[in-house]
């Protein structure tokens, strides 16, 4: 008794061993998001190697998909010409795994989805819109967003030039670096094997 009220004289408290199988553990303080255009600086720098870009042909070039490590490899046989940063969907099941070809190029595609509602005059009513699930302001009409280098290997689903914010952040296309997009454009056919891998 007199060590208890000693205790509490000092300000301090005694839990017997015990209580203190029931105390709770505190949770883990949650991890600071770190901000968007500090994952942009992260990105890692495509790399090109010219000796293997000269060896590419149709029957030797193939590209490989890796959604977990948001990158891109344009193959010559086994040798990597081309070793890229992407970005795909930006939810499971969007950019799906599985063997493609590529099915249509087309440089100047636009999406049939996704773009903006602008009106008679040219300028944009409502950006960043899906005709899935917007419907058109009267007097507007919709406009396709952009998808240069455009390379589809799966029904709506294609590689075309986009922003790499450092995350998986399109609807399901594989979005490429700028410098890189029209490279892989031109060293590709229709009928290049593809391959989505987790």
């Amino acid at each position: 008794m007199r060590r208890i009220v000693q205790c509490f004289a000092a300000g301090l408290v005694l839990i017997a061993p015990a209580a203190l199988a029931q105390v709770p553990e505190p949770s883990p303080a949650p991890e600071a998001m770190v901000p968007a255009d500090e994952m942009i600086r992260t990105l890692p720098d495509a790399e090109v190697a010219p000796r293997v870009l000269e060896k590419m042909k149709p029957e030797n070039t193939r590209l490989r998909i890796s959604l977990s490590r948001q990158l891109a490899w344009l193959m010559a046989g086994e040798e990597v010409a081309v070793k890229t940063p992407i970005s795909s969907g930006k939810r499971r099941g969007l950019t799906p795994p599985g063997s493609y070809t590529i099915l249509q190029k087309e440089p100047e595609h636009r999406s049939t989805i996704y773009g903006d509602f602008v009106d008679a005059q040219g300028r944009v009513v409502r950006a960043g819109i899906s005709l899935k699930i917007d419907s058109a302001p009267s007097g507007t009409h919709f406009v396709g967003a952009p998808m240069r280098w455009f390379l589809r290997f799966d029904g709506a689903l294609g590689l075309h030039l986009g922003m790499l914010p450092g995350y998986p952040a399109s609807h399901g296309c594989v979005r490429l670096p700028e410098a890189i997009a029209p490279l892989i454009y031109g060293k590709v056919s229709v009928g290049t094997p593809v391959e989505v891998v987790e």
